[in-house]
């Protein structure tokens, strides 16, 4: 089974991959979330749920055989510490891993030039450039809930759903009927007639 790695900070926003985290979990799906962080201390989430990660930066994503890195959003984002986490998100890039980022998740990877060269959203284009000096990245912004685009996936803090919907599509959980389904289910609470 393959595991799908959500990177988790003190203050991270524990509603963003949640839909995700539930789906992949299923063993039926065929997929196991792990949890990774900058050490494995315990990590408090807005919600104040306590985490303690399965793994830190020290463990090779390539050899464990992850098929995604998800990065929620969350408060920690703008910690210069936080900031260790591009290394995980190159090595994953590096080797066709897709890395899937919401909220202020997106502004660390404005931050370290990893959206610079696909189409990708945030939070909002004027959030993204003051948390992410350095960002080139403005031709491939789109007002949109969440965008994906070769291994990137992006979305604004107000779309778990339509992450997730990207997340699920990405790693072939759901595909037409059945994902959209998923997502009419999810963002409406039933399905049309």
């Amino acid at each position: 089974m393959k595991e799908v790695w959500i990177f988790i900070t003190d203050g991270f926003a524990d509603w963003e991959a949640s839909y995700a985290a539930a789906e992949l979990n299923n063993p039926d799906n065929g997929y196991r979330v792990k949890t990774v962080a900058i050490d494995t201390k315990p990590k408090t989430s807005m919600g104040g749920f306590q985490v303690i990660p399965h793994y830190d930066l020290t463990k090779d994503p390539v050899q464990a055989e992850i098929a995604m890195l998800i990065v929620p959003g969350g408060t920690g984002w703008r910690e210069d510490v936080n900031q260790q986490a591009a290394r995980l998100v190159k090595r994953c890039l590096d080797n066709g891993i897709p890395v899937a980022a919401i909220c202020d998740a997106t502004t660390m990877l404005a931050r370290h030039g990893f959206l610079d060269n696909v189409k990708h959203t945030g939070n909002r284009l004027e959030w993204m450039k003051q948390g992410a000096p350095d960002y080139r990245g403005d031709v491939g912004y789109i007002e949109a809930q969440s965008v994906s685009d070769s291994l990137v996936i992006t979305a604004n803090g107000s779309a778990a759903a339509e992450f997730t919907r990207h997340i699920l599509e990405k790693l072939g959980v759901y595909e037409g009927k059945k994902l959209e389904e998923w997502y009419a289910i999810v963002k409406k609470g039933y399905l049309p007639e």
